[in-house]
């Protein structure tokens, strides 16, 4: 029986190309373990070319064919391990669907939606999602600095996001108002549109929902504790001096709370049509109120993530999950 062939594509554009190479290294372990499975690693660069494991250029063809050097092989089935531009924006997905390659994680449409943080909150808004109060921004010119001025009057302290990044690139605190115009000028240098938030002090919950042999999975909210007066930026997030901790089991939890939180993880899998995975994270409020802050189309999958060590926490090995997709059981 001829094994599956899987291109493991990774790197990519953005400013998360290195952690999108720490998640691949995991999936191709997890890989290493499904019996008639072979795979075949790619890393777009920084500069967008193809880069075989020898170091040389290759190319996917719209009939589904790898050519690399003097090989050409058909590929079965594509992992897009890219955070960040061009995977989760769903740009690779959308070469994919051309190509007629079955893929793993959401189509071109809800990667697209889930990225931007605006359409998303909108679509959190359509489907009666509580999420973090917001004002979005088109330009970086006075009208705008004045929204984001205003914001700050009302909250007392802001976010300021990049739209479109992942992984808090492009994230900052604000919470002297001479540090408005500074943190939206940088964040326009990331996305252009930017998210201003209320600045809260939440508890930071996140959830893992995944089909898996044809069930949608909900697992119970993992949580994240940073720092006092800190956030869950980039360098918390994957940096060795990392002070941030991370739990699979969210403690001193209400029912009503936890029924929330199922529901929305689930209403939000459903009606934004993801599909094979998703991390879905939410706030506690100091009042005790559920908000859905955003998702992601693909998570993280470093050894510290929390998407795999909630699935396997769960009771599911991260192996046997793949294959099923894989294999589309």
């Amino acid at each position: 029986m001829n094994p599956t062939q899987v291109l493991l594509l990774c790197g990519g554009g953005g400013g998360e190309h290195d952690v999108s190479l720490l998640s691949a290294d995991f999936l191709e372990a997890e890989l290493s373990k499904i019996p008639l499975v072979s795979v075949i690693r790619v890393e777009i660069n920084k500069e967008g070319i193809w880069i075989e494991k020898e170091g040389r250029s290759c190319q996917l063809d719209l009939d589904g064919t790898l050519r690399m050097h003097l090989i050409s092989k058909r590929i079965d089935y594509v992992i897009p391990c890219i955070h960040g531009f061009p995977g989760e924006t769903g740009d690779i997905q959308s070469l994919l669907d051309l190509a007629g390659l079955p893929y793993f994680g959401c189509a071109p449409s809800a990667s697209m939606i889930c990225f931007n943080k605006i359409t998303s909150k909108l679509w959190f808004d359509a489907i009666g999602i509580p999420n973090t109060p917001y004002v979005f921004l088109g330009e970086c010119d006075d009208d705008n600095k004045r929204k984001a001025s205003d914001a700050f009057d009302l909250w007392g302290a802001i976010f300021v996001k990049a739209a479109s990044q992942g992984s808090s690139v492009g994230c900052y605190h604000v919470t002297k108002k001479e540090d408005i115009n500074t943190a939206l000028e940088n964040a326009f240098t990331f996305s252009n549109q930017v998210l201003i938030e209320k600045a809260l002090r939440p508890r930071e919950l996140e959830i893992a929902a995944y089909s898996f042999k044809g069930e949608l999975i909900i697992t119970n909210p993992g949580e994240v504790s940073s720092p006092v007066d800190t956030f869950y930026s980039y360098d918390e997030k994957y940096s060795q001096d990392s002070l941030s901790a991370t739990t699979v089991e969210a403690k001193n939890l209400t029912d009503e709370q936890r029924n929330k939180l199922y529901e929305y993880a689930k209403a939000a899998f459903i009606q934004l049509k993801l599909k094979d995975l998703s991390r879905i994270d939410f706030f506690i409020t100091e009042n005790g109120d559920v908000l859905l802050n955003e998702i992601n189309t693909f998570p993280g999958m470093t050894p510290i993530s929390m998407f795999p060590k909630l699935l396997e926490h769960h009771g599911h090995r991260f192996c046997d999950y793949l294959e099923a997709c894989i294999k589309g059981k």
